[in-house]
């Protein structure tokens, strides 16, 4: 396992669409999966894709327990998808902040579905599918997002809701003392 370097939004590379893993249950697999976990922790995400770190493979890995998430939202298991694909299962959009280790030190408000169908491959290549909503899903849909080459601000309605986490948190501090 090592810590990968994460690729931030302006490298092409970002921009591109992943190819399907054909071979499963490989060295090479398993290395790459690796990397993703210890890449995420070492930087305290909630998700990682292959791509963010110079893998235009379609995997992605995703999960923390309830003390990671300032909310103290429920707990997403560790999850590994391979090929993933995403089903909304309802029409509802929920719209909240989201931050990427791609663009770091900023977050914006993106539309969401807020339940959806994951279905994937395992390491094995055993297929599995499994429903996600809330918080679970907006992840599962932020990280295959990356798998196509999209960067949550290109999912966002008002730009006016994109900005860096410090002068957000110095507008909200000024708000608390007025």
């Amino acid at each position: 396992m090592s810590v990968r370097k994460i690729l931030k939004m302006g490298r092409q590379l970002l921009l591109e669409e992943s190819e399907p893993i054909t071979e499963f249950n490989t060295p090479e697999l398993h290395q790459l999966i690796a990397d993703l976990w210890e890449t995420m922790k070492a930087t305290d995400g909630a998700g990682l894709a292959a791509p963010q770190i110079g893998v235009l493979k379609r995997v992605v890995v995703f999960g923390y327990d309830k003390d990671y998430h300032p909310e103290n939202m429920a707990e997403i298991p560790a999850t590994v998808l391979i090929n993933p694909k995403l089903t909304p299962l309802t029409e509802e959009f929920e719209e909240r902040w989201e931050g990427c280790l791609s663009i770091p030190g900023m977050r914006g408000a993106v539309p969401r579905y807020t339940k959806v169908r994951i279905e994937a491959y395992d390491v094995t290549g055993k297929p599995f599918s499994c429903d996600a909503e809330g918080f679970h899903a907006r992840v599962a849909q932020h990280e295959c997002d990356h798998l196509d080459g999209i960067l949550y601000p290109m999912r966002m309605l008002d730009l006016d809701c994109f900005g860096f986490n410090d002068a957000f948190e110095e507008d909200e501090q000024a708000e608390r003392a007025d």
